[in-house]
């Protein structure tokens, strides 16, 4: 039977953002697989270098939603820099409680859409009920279920008083109770080990070659964390287990991703425990020393680069037949979803290609504006 190509995107129904994969097929095998990337482009990087370093924290926390506090925390602690100037200890310690929240909410939220992905509905729902718990204490922190709006330069915006350290404390104990269930379920139900088990292989040395991250990385037996590696906020007195799994395949990415929440769990109980006193902000000028800043008010340059990224040239690698390791065309969204990925977080630009003239490019702002005027978009 000859291969033939199946395009998916750049819209597609199961993946929800735009981006375009290229699939040869030969019968139900995938022989190889290519993605087309660029289709999203927000200019936030752009838009940051006409806002304050103020204004910014509302637009770096919208690069994601799910993921909003790490996108914060990064563009927080890299203004702090410039000052050369450490924040309060209790403002870390509220900042890894928020973090590891944030973390437990997108373990839970990607374990439903497993489930959803693979046909297991009753595992979507179960989770997302349970999830609810931790969006609530979310919404108890910081006022919003989603976007936290909790960091600001020199600290947080909000402190946590011991009624509500006792609030969080009743809601982890439901998450950890909850969560054990669903360690029980990734180990044990069936219709997990067959949708997962050797599905979606990427070895060690692959990882390591195409410089995988996070829980795709440590699922690979990797144990490499950048709380562990190089620790940020308060995760230097904060003990945790860097998880891995040494099955290198998507079974791994969800025990790494279970198991990470109940350390998350145990994390945002030792920082309420621990928590020291003392003021939760210092206050800054609004320009910073000249130096790595230009000494304005606002960043000459901010970069980006989403985990998403980082995994694309491994997922290549995990949607490719070899050897013994077959990839069917059913396990393409499960393959696809195991690597979390946030496509709108990671797109920068969009760069066109015309082979008929061998001629690739990228549109100015100004060809864009004018793509806009006559297509009436």
């Amino acid at each position: 039977m000859p291969e033939f190509s199946v395009i998916v995107g750049p819209q597609h129904p199961a993946l929800k953002e735009p981006e375009s994969f290229t699939f040869w097929v030969d019968g139900e095998d995938v022989v190889r697989a290519e993605v087309r990337i660029g289709y999203a482009h927000r200019g936030i990087e752009k838009a940051a270098e006409s806002r304050t370093y103020i204004q910014n924290i509302l637009l770096i926390e919208r690069i994601c939603g799910i993921c909003n506090v790490a996108h914060t925390i990064c563009y927080t602690q890299n203004v702090e820099y410039l000052y050369g100037r450490e924040i309060p200890r209790r403002a870390e310690y509220i900042r890894t409680i928020i973090e590891e929240l944030n973390r437990i909410h997108s373990h839970l939220l990607w374990v439903g859409i497993a489930g959803h992905e693979i046909g297991f509905d009753t595992l979507l729902m179960y989770v997302w009920r349970d999830r609810e718990v931790v969006m609530d204490l979310i919404e108890e922190m910081t006022g919003n279920r989603v976007s936290t709006a909790l960091m600001t330069v020199g600290g947080v915006t909000r402190d946590i008083t011991p009624e509500l350290a006792t609030r969080l404390r009743k809601g982890l104990d439901i998450l950890e109770e909850r969560t054990k269930y669903y360690e029980k379920i990734a180990a044990g139900e069936s219709t997990i080990l067959a949708r997962t088990k050797g599905i979606g292989i990427l070895t060690r040395d692959e990882a390591i070659r195409h410089c995988a991250v996070g829980p795709t990385l440590r699922a690979s037996g990797i144990k490499s964390d950048i709380r562990a590696d190089d620790p940020y906020a308060a995760h230097d007195e904060v003990p945790f287990d860097v998880i891995t799994s040494d099955t290198c395949d998507l079974f791994g990415r969800v025990v790494v991703r279970v198991y990470e929440t109940i350390e998350s769990i145990k994390q945002v109980r030792y920082c309420l425990d621990h928590l020291p006193n003392g003021p939760i902000r210092i206050r800054l000028p609004n320009t910073p020393p000249r130096g790595e800043s230009d000494g304005s008010d606002r960043p000459a340059r901010y970069k980006v680069r989403a985990p998403t990224l980082g995994n694309l040239a491994g997922l290549v690698e995990m949607l490719t037949s070899k050897g013994n390791y077959k990839v069917h065309v059913a396990d393409i969204p499960i393959i696809l979803a195991g690597i979390d990925p946030c496509m709108c977080c990671m797109d920068r630009t969009a760069r066109f290609i015309e082979p008929s003239r061998n001629k690739e490019w990228v549109w100015t702002w100004d060809q864009l504006k004018r793509y806009k005027r006559r297509s009436g978009r």
